[in-house]
């Protein structure tokens, strides 16, 4: 989907300039060859890495490239790759005639500064022939957001989104947050913008339809209700407080409201209140009426009834300071499921409408669109895109720009949160570059630092010991590149902080030499804070020094006395100690950094402690992997109840044979 700008009247210079930030939060890419979805090994990756070459821009080299491969190209549909010097792709285009298309990249004079760039970085081209056009789009769309080729624009947070289930494999089907693949059977009402939209919507589903929330195994084996029957938010069906037809019955108005019904199951129930009442069933009416007000507060947290829509995406873009912001708006069954903001990496002088285009390709190569998506501007090739959503959802699919009416201003609408977040976004970013060149002039770097790494430790006494980093840059934390490292040197004393740091640092930076010896990525920071004091930043610079690394700044950040924030010390190689004024913003910032560290490390400590916590006592029963623990759990509800079950229960367990049953009754009965 890219287009042949007009000519800027620009010359490549001996050095290309740097391209457009490549993404912070992917991890290392496959190799252009590699199938796709298959992860290359780490062995590969290092050993790749190590051969990696400086990229230097030489545009007639470029165009060498580019001629050899037109003598041989077809003129079909298909899909490019631009590699580098080491391989990458550097650019992923489509065509409807490869032939053609490349051959706009042979004339310098016609392309923008930007792929003349791109052209100056090619050593070598691939290519991909498809039958049809909309095949072509739908691989460049897969191959961009695998690839991540810095020349294009890409979409950076493609997180998947939560979805209500509503099962369908069970006599008494549950209403669940399910995010994922759809390998349940049921029905999937969404997407839902966040998982705390979902969450209230599960509540107040469950206060006015009363349906169950618990697992399979939790059902089966319950032997009196719980408390969310006693909280009126589930019917109990699984101590017969209710049979299967009027539950069945509840379900059908869940699934009837989730869909857009909303209208005709409030009036229903409060026909049948007023009935109740004048029949003097106080005590009926009162229950209806509260599941009248459980409705009434989902219609108000999604402003159901939208005029004019009902199942649609909104997507709003807005441009200003060479970025983008694009709001995503999700209307299902005329109910607002909420909104995103989304912030794709391009460069600075695309077009809006281009890359809308683009965002739109990426954002549904992982999602089904619904029929009517909305757009702020007309997108290139918009045609083209609406039968690549078709094939890629299965239904018609229409790209429309409203003009007028309800839809013009629930579009309105999206612009103006696009362009607040926008201007949010470039404030902080404003504020945060700043508070970046306090720091440099704080520790007398330099130059400012744009990538910022933070370390701490985590563990009580000594166990589920973690090390952890975090990442922060000009535009704010780096959540993609966070890393967590556990422990492993089992000669390391329990508490041993400059141990842990040790190998944390060790195993950072040997691997970052591995993967780029040359330094030319941009995974290497400008500077390296450490929690801790004096002692912390010894240890980090015998293991810089031990690496050969002399060019990274260290900064170790102490608590003050009583652990007193403002009161911090900063220690720095070869500089007496030192504080700062306690209003000082790049305090405050480096406050903030640290902060982030510990919340992180903690975080990380914590979750491993749960797993272990939760782990179940048939972890330790030899010979009973995930398949049979599952099945013993859902036939029996609990660890305790196999513990206490006879031999001949467990061998009516479908999956445990004899041996295994006698190996878990002796492993449960050993000396008793």
């Amino acid at each position: 989907m890219d287009s042949i700008p007009p000519d800027p009247k620009e010359t490549l210079p001996q050095t290309a300039p740097d391209a457009p930030d490549a993404p912070q939060d992917a991890p290392p890419d496959a190799p252009p060859d590699a199938p796709l979805g298959v992860p290359l090994p780490a062995s590969a990756v290092q050993a790749r890495a190590a051969k990696r070459k400086p990229v230097v821009a030489d545009l007639a080299r470029g165009m060498a490239v580019i001629e050899a491969q037109l003598k041989l190209l077809p003129g079909s549909p298909g899909v490019y790759r631009m590699l580098d010097a080491n391989g990458e792709a550097v650019y992923v285009g489509k065509a409807r005639n490869l032939k053609k298309r490349v051959a706009n990249y042979a004339t310098p004079a016609k392309l923008a500064y930007r792929l003349t760039r791109m052209v100056a970085e090619t050593e070598a081209m691939e290519f991909v022939t498809t039958h049809t056009e909309v095949e072509a789009l739908l691989l460049e769309s897969n191959l961009i957001k695998r690839l991540k080729p810095r020349y294009n624009i890409r979409l950076l947070d493609d997180k998947s989104f939560p979805y209500i289930l509503v099962a369908g494999d069970h006599p008494f089907p549950r209403a669940v947050k399910h995010r994922g693949a759809r390998t349940i059977p049921g029905d999937y009402y969404g997407p839902f913008a966040s998982a705390q939209a979902v969450a209230r919507t599960l509540v107040a589903l469950q206060r006015a339809f009363l349906l169950r929330n618990c697992s399979d195994s939790v059902f089966a084996a319950r032997t009196r209700p719980c408390l969310q029957f006693q909280i009126k938010r589930c019917a109990a069906p699984c101590v017969a407080r209710i049979d299967e037809q009027a539950y069945g019955a509840l379900v059908d108005e869940a699934r009837a409201f989730l869909g857009g019904k909303s209208r005709e199951i409030q009036d229903r129930l409060a026909a049948e209140m007023q009935a109740a009442s004048a029949a003097l069933d106080f005590e009926q009416a009162a229950r209806l009426r509260d599941r009248i007000r459980a409705l009434a507060h989902v219609q108000g947290k999604q402003d159901i009834n939208i005029e004019g829509v009902d199942d649609a995406d909104v997507i709003a873009a807005h441009q200003d300071g060479g970025q983008t912001c694009i709001q995503v708006f999700f209307f299902r069954g005329g109910g607002n499921y909420g909104n995103r903001a989304y912030f794709p990496n391009h460069d600075r002088n695309q077009e809006v409408a281009e890359v809308l285009a683009a965002f739109v390709g990426q954002f549904y190569d992982n999602k089904a669109p619904p029929r009517l998506v909305l757009l702020s501007h007309a997108i290139p090739e918009q045609a083209l895109v609406e039968e690549a959503l078709a094939v890629r959802a299965g239904h018609a699919v229409e790209l429309a720009v409203p003009q007028r009416g309800a839809k013009h201003n629930l579009m309105e609408h999206a612009l103006t949160n696009a362009r607040e977040a926008l201007g949010r976004r470039l404030a902080e970013g404003s504020s945060q570059r700043k508070l970046l060149d306090g720091v440099a002039a704080a520790f007398g770097l330099e130059t400012t630092p744009t990538r910022v790494e933070v370390y701490d430790n985590s563990h009580i006494q000594g166990r589920d010991a973690y090390g952890c980093m975090i990442v922060a840059g000009p535009d704010g934390f780096i959540k993609g590149a966070y890393r967590k490292f556990l422990i492993r040197d089992k000669e390391t004393q329990p508490g041993d902080d400059y141990a842990m740091m040790r190998e944390v640092l060790t195993r950072r930076f040997a691997r970052a030499l591995k993967e780029d010896p040359d330094r030319t990525g941009e995974a290497w920071p400008g500077l390296v804070l450490i929690d801790g004091g004096q002692g912390q930043l010894a240890v980090a610079q015998e293991v810089l020094a031990e690496l050969g690394i002399d060019d990274v700044a260290l900064v170790s950040i102490a608590k003050g006395p009583d652990r007193n924030a403002g009161r911090e010390q900063f220690f720095l190689p070869g500089r007496a100690p030192f504080q700062m004024e306690p209003r000082d913003p790049v305090l405050y910032f480096l406050q903030r950094l640290r902060d982030e560290a510990h919340r992180f490390a903690i975080g990380t400590h914590r979750a491993k402690r749960a797993r272990n916590i939760s782990g179940s006592t048939l972890d330790d029963v030899p010979g009973i992997g995930a398949k049979r623990k599952r099945a013993l759990l859902e036939h029996f509800g609990s660890s305790k109840a196999v513990a206490q079950a006879g031999l001949a229960d467990l061998e009516s367990v479908r999956g445990i044979n004899q041996a295994v049953a006698k190996k878990i009754y002796d492993h449960f009965h050993a000396g008793g």
